[in-house]
């Protein structure tokens, strides 16, 4: 009984993961969701930042994008930790592509004017688990919000 219930978690996982457990653009969205959603606000300024983002970065078509975000944002909502997205990440990008992405999460959590403090968490949280030391995060946030015009301590 057991192993047919292992069995029955283990082909939801894989069927509902579909090819995009490994994607690249999958994981990124989740991951921009997630910071976009992180202080329980989801604003419009936020969704077209993210939304163009993706775009900007990966040059999708909008069929293509539609689907990364639908996937992205269903994964986001599916995942009970990042590292399944961060994994992609570290993997797939080298060092410069790893400081864009935590640049582009900057972007997004700073696109309604204001840091929350989870937001800001959540991006520490990516951060650290694709490589990206406390100093070079700090300086990218430093550097995006001076782009916005907005004033930050730390």
């Amino acid at each position: 009984m057991l192993e047919r219930l292992f069995s029955l978690f283990s082909d939801s996982a894989t069927s509902n993961r579909g090819d995009d457990g490994d994607d690249p653009k999958v994981a990124a969205a989740a991951l921009l969701f997630h910071v976009m959603d992180a202080d329980g606000e989801r604003s419009e300024e936020e969704r077209v930042r993210l939304t163009q983002s993706l775009s900007e970065t990966y040059g999708l078509s909008d069929a293509e994008l539609d689907r990364v975000l639908e996937a992205g944002e269903a994964a986001d909502r599916e995942a009970v930790d990042l590292y399944a997205f961060t994994s992609v990440i570290k993997r797939e990008l080298d060092e410069q592509g790893r400081l864009d992405f935590i640049r582009l999460m900057w972007e997004v959590a700073f696109a309604d004017g204001v840091m929350h403090e989870l937001e800001d968490n959540t991006v520490w949280r990516v951060a650290e688990l694709i490589g990206i030391s406390n100093r070079e995060r700090i300086l990218l946030r430093q550097d995006v919000a001076s782009a916005r015009g907005i004033d930050i301590k730390g």
